[in-house]
């Protein structure tokens, strides 16, 4: 209890001493002692949490990204998602640890921290333009991605719905044209030439009311032409495609030249002066009687036409009573006044001299200013026509020009060449081949290089190459007549070999039934390409290096012609898995891509092909066999009867030679061609022992 008493007089005490202070502190207008702490606790927080959002943002408006560091932009999500899909090879220098300076990435461009343009070009990609991702960037206005190398189709881009200018070119998009580009209403310049687009041409490209540069040249779109007539387009091209039909004759279309429809061979119509086919034949008038009226028209303009043909018949009659009538009613009104013209003029001919004259010098003055009006419509057509040639040259120049071989005549210009009619006839290793018709009748084969595989070569390389290959003239090799080369488009002219190639001579029966050929035309045609493949490594040390049945020719006697040689030396190397039909040709040693072809991979290339003469089976259906067993396979297979088993053993024995493992161990073309002649003497000799009239004269 004393404990407890003198406790609570002590805090009686201490009681009395605060309120005592309490009192004089409020006396002196203060706020109270227990207040004072606790406001400045709260304002001294207060203030920090203020001067922090204060330099957050201002730290952020500092920042190229001007977005707040709290969340990662949307934009560079976008970017690092379309690298991650495209940029195969690293090429591309984006990174997650800057994304917030994503403005400041390499092709980038921002406004009001969006990205607002965008170029990556010439970096070989070769991955995919993934959907959902440069599509969320909503205020791009310039994509280009051109020279890449990207593969796939192009995604939906109806997220662009601020993009003015798309270059998609020389790259390998496959698949149609999206239809999402015809919502793209602010676009002017579209270009995916240079791809393996497929697919007809949408006819709503009409509605890209701002279009000023189109440009879908050199993919394999199919279908018509769509009738752009838009006043805007100004910059416009679909050669090298596979469009049909008529081209539209609208105001817009026929401001372009025939450049811009080549290489297109079904196109006809009035814009590339080609005749297109005659209407249907008029002994079948059923066809088109019973056809449709076409779509384009509108319903009053299908009655109308209607309505002619069936008016044409009922008043045929009254017709021509009614052109006789007003016929001989005319001639009496000729005559009559021819009359009076001449009465009149001997009655007045003596007051009238003088108004006669002036008439005539009114005439003369009227005949002057006719012929001066002539002479300055002829002077300004004479400039407008040198002005257009003027423009031709100048885009000549810049496209490149036709080289031709040494030694060969000028026949035909690269405008003529544009201007032909072509052909599809196949695509190889290296490129794609077409047959062109001239206007001068001449015929031709064009085989367009396929830019990926000569990325490496320079002009300067190509042109010398081309010189050289050029200068190859023998009877077993397709001559190759020019040459022409302008940025990434490179085009070889050869002559047209009328019978085909020599796989389809051997695999182009669809029958299974079908037996190989004779041998003794197997050995002409052995003989015929061992003669240019020795006169390549002979004459001029090059190398064929792609040597298969589809690259030898049938010319117009039937003899066996190469074609496609030297090419193989400009190629890049590829790393892709090739096609079994391809790889069975190639010698072991240069499977690897690393090694180059050489004479002896040539010889071997032979053997296989000399292997598929004799047999009738494409090269990936011959069995690895030892020499022994060989003969026997190729003897089963052809099914031949004992009278020219030893010819058919000799010729084997060369095939086999020369597809051995070892190069050093195949003979060469020297050699081969002479162990052909030998069994071609043989041959003559046996055949003349024979016929008892061979030594007669």
């Amino acid at each position: 209890m004393k404990w407890t008493n003198h406790t609570s007089a002590s805090e009686d005490h201490n009681i009395q001493h605060t309120e005592s202070a309490e009192k004089s502190t409020f006396a002196s207008s203060s706020p109270p002692a227990m207040a004072t702490p606790l406001l400045r606790w709260l304002f001294f927080h207060y203030s920090i949490l203020v001067l922090s959002t204060i330099s957050l943002i201002v730290v952020d408006s500092a920042s190229p990204g001007g977005s707040l560091n709290l969340l990662e932009p949307s934009d560079a999500d976008a970017l690092l998602a379309f690298k991650s899909k495209a940029d195969l090879h690293d090429g591309i220098r984006f990174s997650h640890r800057t994304s917030f300076h994503f403005c400041q990435w390499q092709g980038v461009l921002c406004q009001q921290h969006a990205v607002v343009r965008l170029v990556i070009e010439n970096l070989d990609l070769g991955g995919v333009f993934a959907s959902d991702t440069l599509t969320r960037l909503g205020q791009l206005r310039v994509l280009s991605l051109q020279n890449n190398s990207l593969t796939g189709p192009i995604p939906n881009l109806s997220g662009f719905v601020n993009l003015k200018s798309l270059f998609l070119d020389h790259n390998s998009f496959t698949g149609t044209l999206p239809p999402s580009v015809l919502s793209l209403h602010r676009l002017r310049t579209l270009d995916v030439s240079y791809n393996n687009l497929t697919g007809p041409l949408p006819a709503l490209l009409t509605s890209l009311d701002r279009i000023y540069y189109l440009r879908l040249e050199w993919n394999r779109f199919n279908g018509t032409v769509p009738p752009l007539n838009q006043s805007s387009l100004e910059i416009f091209n679909v050669s090298g495609n596979n469009l049909s039909g008529t081209v539209p004759v609208t105001p817009t279309l026929l401001r372009f030249g025939v450049s811009s429809f080549s290489m297109n061979p079904g196109l006809c119509g009035e814009i590339i002066n080609i005749e297109c086919n005659p209407s249907p034949p008029f002994f079948n008038p059923s066809v088109s009687a019973t056809a449709p009226p076409p779509k384009s028209l509108a319903l009053g303009q299908t009655a109308e036409l209607h309505g002619v043909d069936l008016s044409r018949r009922s008043p045929e009659k009254r017709r021509r009573t009614a052109v006789i009538i007003g016929f001989s009613t005319g001639v009496f009104v000729l005559i009559g006044s021819l009359f009076c013209f001449v009465f009149a003029i001997k009655k007045q001919r003596k007051q009238n001299q003088e108004k006669e004259s002036s008439t005539a010098l009114v005439a003369n003055d009227a005949a002057a200013t006719a012929e001066a009006a002539v002479a300055i419509q002829a002077e300004q057509e004479n400039e407008l026509e040198e002005k257009v040639k003027r423009v031709q040259g100048l885009q000549l120049e810049k496209s490149g020009s036709l080289m031709f071989c040494a030694g060969e005549a000028q026949l035909y210009t690269l405008e003529h060449l544009m201007r032909a009619s072509a052909e599809f006839l196949g695509r190889g290793t290296i490129g794609t081949t077409y047959k062109a018709v001239l206007d001068n009748r001449l015929i031709v084969s064009v085989k367009r290089l396929d830019a990926n595989k000569l990325a490496g070569t320079s002009k300067e390389t190509f042109q010398s190459h081309m010189e050289s290959v050029g200068g190859l003239r023998h009877p077993n090799l397709v001559p190759l007549r020019a040459y022409f080369q302008a940025r990434e488009e490179r085009l070889l002219i050869y002559d047209y070999q009328p019978n085909g190639s020599l796989f389809s001579l051997m695999h182009g029966s669809k029958s299974t039934r079908a037996r190989p050929l004779h041998w003794t035309s197997c050995l002409k045609i052995a003989e015929d390409i061992a003669q240019g493949l020795s006169y390549i490594h002979q004459a001029w040390r090059l190398v064929h290096g792609n040597l298969k049945s589809s690259n030898v020719l049938l010319g117009p006697d039937f003899e066996a012609c190469v074609v496609d040689y030297c090419l193989a030396a400009l190629a890049v190397s590829d790393n892709d898995v090739p096609e079994a039909a391809a790889s069975s040709y190639k010698a072991p040693e240069t499977r690897n891509s690393n090694h180059q072809a050489t004479a002896k991979s040539d010889v071997y290339s032979y053997g296989v092909l000399l292997l598929e003469l004799l047999t009738g089976k494409t090269p990936s259906q011959h069995p690895h066999l030892v020499p022994e067993e060989m003969v026997s396979w190729v003897r089963a297979g052809r099914g031949d009867d004992g009278g020219d088993d030893d010819r058919l053993v000799m010729l084997i024995e060369v095939a086999v030679a020369c597809s051995l493992t070892s190069p050093e161990q195949r003979p060469t073309m020297w050699q081969v061609l002479k162990m052909l002649q030998e069994i071609k003497e043989a041959v003559a000799m046996e055949d003349s022992e024979l016929d008892p009239h061979s030594g007669l004269s």
